[in-house]
């Protein structure tokens, strides 16, 4: 649409101030090309103005309406966790489960035999159990298990109220 056409829509439609639709009807009177597009797309407003729509019938709006829901309810709502991610998630944690059961069954004193000795830091009375964990990486590693371990949680129980409903 060119500048000619804005300006003779704008003056059809009402929405120019006054002096620019003064300066529109003198063109129209005097420039025979502005002349004949606005007698053109005056025709062309009329023949919309006398123009019957039809509605639409309720059926077709209706059926619209049930095939766009039945197309949304066939998509899952989240993505399809990937089963391949869960195992290595659960190697993880039984991988680190072996490892701490391994280091503690290798540092039991397996000499002793049938007696058993409270361990000297139970005796003396320093159980200052700090000392494990001073390390910012096995601060990270007990994170990571804490908050892989709530993901899992959190997974399984959504599992179970959505089994429950209808």
């Amino acid at each position: 649409m060119n500048s000619i056409e804005k300006k003779l829509w704008n003056y059809i439609d009402g929405t120019l101030p006054a002096a620019e639709q003064q300066a529109i009807a003198l063109l129209i009177e005097q420039d025979e090309m502005y002349r004949s597009k606005y007698n053109e797309l005056l025709q062309f407003n009329q023949e919309f103005a006398n123009m019957d729509l039809d509605e639409p019938a309720m059926a077709f709006t209706y059926k619209v309406m049930e095939t766009i829901r039945t197309e949304n309810a066939m998509k899952p709502l989240k993505a399809a966790i990937d089963k391949r991610i869960i195992m290595a998630i659960t190697g993880f944690f039984v991988l680190t489960i072996a490892a701490l059961l391994i280091y503690a069954l290798s540092s039991v004193n397996w000499a002793a035999g049938n007696s058993f000795e409270m361990p000297q830091q139970l005796i003396t009375g320093a159980t200052d159990a700090n000392h494990y964990f001073k390390g910012p990486v096995v601060k990270a590693f007990l994170f990571f298990d804490l908050v892989m371990g709530l993901f899992l949680l959190d997974n399984y129980l959504r599992r179970k109220t959505v089994a429950k409903r209808p």
